[in-house]
């Protein structure tokens, strides 16, 4: 407090200095430029401090109520709602109103008011719309953030990487992107792969697709994929002469039959396609996880005298369609098999192949690696 005082006390004997020698201070600026900027420096400071010290509650007190003030909007309209909707995708279309805009995102749970989100986008700079486009909200944003969105055409829209394994089929493909992409319908998604008969064309890969994608063009994505990835491979599938759809079809068995190398892969081929020579069943399992969700654990022997088409142990032939979407290696595994003696294969539960001639070679080793 003593410093205070000294300081206004002389603040103020400077002051009174000041007003009574201008004269004074000209013939300072001629001969002492530098001091006198100095003098009139320590003028304006002291003026200031004087100001401040008349004045000083009144200017606490505005701030505190411009700080409360603040707080109280923020809370109750310009933040987040909460709960805030999970990866939220907001369409805004061409020639939409700028109420029914503002009001859409109050109803999504976007913002909390749709008063305040159009007053932010009004005083921008004054205009009325809101650029169309799809507006993507991974997590909660102000109102403010809302609006600048908004206006300046800030979609959100950031390519996420989504992973499709190989083997899987394009119902488990559905799950996968649903979970990831706010916009994709896995009804829509399935009942397109389904009647087309796009099963095993979907290339299993890593995509980078943006909130926004529809099911239509994820499919169109992967189909011209999986174009790209056979066509090294082209001539070696005429040389086979076999169509592409069996191809496909018995790629995608193997990929679920064998394990993840390609000489395994293409040693099951070639008894699978002896199989199929020699008139017998192909007696795949893998057949059943597509039609009823069972395994080679969970199988009953209903399951295996049930009469359906994907019934490779009553059916002879190949299923009516893939089963899986295969990847590169059980495709070139299907196109150029290895011949050999066997004619039965099992897998443990580890992986590790097993192959015998005939059937009671195949039973040992279940008994051996089954049980």
């Amino acid at each position: 407090m003593d410093f205070w005082l000294n300081l206004k006390k002389r603040g103020g004997d400077w002051l009174g200095k000041m007003k009574g020698l201008p004269g004074q201070v000209n013939i300072w600026l001629e001969r002492d430029p530098n001091r006198a900027r100095l003098l009139i420096w320590r003028n304006r400071i002291s003026r200031a401090l004087i100001y401040l010290d008349k004045h000083l509650f009144r200017i606490a007190a505005i701030i505190v109520l411009a700080i409360f003030a603040y707080s109280t909007m923020y809370f109750l309209y310009w933040r987040a709602p909460r709960p805030f909707p999970e990866q939220a995708l907001i369409t805004v279309e061409r020639g939409e109103s700028l109420s029914a805009i503002v009001n859409n995102f109050e109803q999504k749970g976007i913002v909390r008011s749709s008063l305040w989100l159009r007053a932010f986008i009004m005083l921008l700079d004054g205009e009325r719309n809101a650029i169309a486009g799809d507006y993507y909200f991974p997590e909660p944003v102000s109102v403010f953030k809302v609006a600048k969105m908004l206006h300046n055409g800030e979609f959100g829209l950031i390519a996420i990487k989504i992973t499709l394994p190989e083997g899987v089929s394009s119902m488990e493909m559905a799950e996968i992107l649903a979970k990831e992409l706010p916009a994709f319908n896995p009804e829509d998604f399935v009942n397109e792969v389904l009647d087309n008969n796009y099963e095993g064309y979907l290339f299993p890969d890593t995509y980078f697709l943006t909130p926004n994608t529809k099911a239509s063009n994820v499919i169109l994505m992967m189909r011209e994929n999986f174009a790209r990835q056979i066509k090294p491979y082209e001539a070696d599938i005429l040389k086979s002469e076999k169509s592409l759809n069996d191809l496909v079809i018995m790629a995608s068995i193997i990929e679920d039959e064998a394990n993840g190398t390609l000489d395994s892969k293409r040693i099951v081929s070639g008894i699978l396609w002896k199989r199929l020579r020699i008139q017998m069943p192909l007696q795949v399992d893998a057949a059943f996880q597509y039609y009823n969700g069972k395994n080679s654990y969970t199988l009953t022997k209903d399951d295996l005298t049930e009469d359906h088409e994907y019934n490779t142990y009553v059916n002879k032939g190949l299923p009516p369609t893939a089963i899986t979407n295969p990847g590169v290696d059980s495709i070139r595994a299907a196109i150029a098999p290895t011949q050999t003696e066997y004619l039965y294969f099992l897998s443990d539960k580890k992986g590790s192949m097993y192959y015998a001639k005939d059937f009671e070679g195949h039973k040992s080793n279940r008994e051996l690696y089954l049980h």
